[in-house]
């Protein structure tokens, strides 16, 4: 998928992301520790599809080649993918999963809030119908998050060593590309620098409550967004993901 547009490349990072990590969270239905964790992950899966679809309609519309969401999605390599490292990582156990899940969330709903100021009056119309969403789902997993962290001994343990494995993807979110820059200079998307100072505020004050210590690390993985280099787990996503359309293509119900 090379292509010259950064407003085009921006928008399937905003929509790969929401894909990813939706069929992620999805992967837990039915497989819950609770009924209720598995209702409530059902549904923030869902919202997160709802989003991709959003993002995906209006980069197939930018694009001009006459695709949809659904050809992005299914039908698309993993190197055409512009997702972030932290959304395809494995769900591991409950903790890993809700880390997961809080410092994307905590990234997401501060990029949608900015975004609803964009000059493109239809990222900020999506912008503005999904941070209803993202701020039930940022507040349900930090919430969650705390009540782990200042738990059992072994829920703390096991949160920490989620926190110490996912902060290190983390990096990659705020660090600004050629895409990053020009949607920042055409008034279309927020600052990452800035929002970075916000995003650790927000959760060192999480992970205080949680009784949790952030890695002291500066370190970065890196590869996703630009679809230069995704960790071998995108790879066997995309194969449960997209095995029905490949292997019948146009079907439909």
């Amino acid at each position: 998928m090379s292509t010259a547009d950064p407003y085009f490349d921006f928008l399937c990072r905003m929509g790969d992301n929401t894909l990813i990590l939706g069929h992620r969270v999805s992967e837990w239905c039915g497989h819950s520790p609770v009924l209720e964790e598995d209702i409530a992950l059902a549904n923030i899966a869902l919202d997160l599809i709802g989003q991709t679809q959003m993002w995906l309609g209006l980069a197939a519309e930018v694009e001009g080649k006459g695709r949809t969401a659904d050809d992005l999605a299914m039908l698309r390599d993993v190197w055409d993918f512009r997702s972030a490292l932290i959304v395809e990582q494995p769900n591991g156990d409950f903790g890993q999963t809700l880390m997961r899940q809080f410092l994307f969330d905590t990234w997401h709903l501060l990029m949608l809030q900015g975004l609803t100021k964009s000059c493109e009056p239809r990222v900020a119309e999506i912008a503005a119908k999904a941070v209803k969403e993202v701020m039930y789902h940022v507040e349900r997993s930090g919430d969650t998050v705390i009540g782990l962290g200042d738990g059992t001994e072994e829920s703390h343990t096991k949160i920490q060593a989620a926190l110490d494995l996912m902060w290190p993807y983390v990096g990659e979110l705020f660090t600004p590309d050629a895409v990053d820059e020009a949607m920042l200079a055409a008034g279309i998307a927020p600052d990452l620098t800035e929002m970075r100072k916000t995003f650790e505020a927000q959760v060192s004050a999480v992970m205080a409550e949680a009784t949790l210590t952030i890695p002291d690390s500066r370190f970065a993985h890196k590869g996703g967004k630009s679809g230069f280099q995704h960790t071998e787990h995108l790879g066997h996503l995309l194969t449960n993901m997209q095995w029905l359309q490949r292997a019948y293509p146009g079907a439909n119900w």
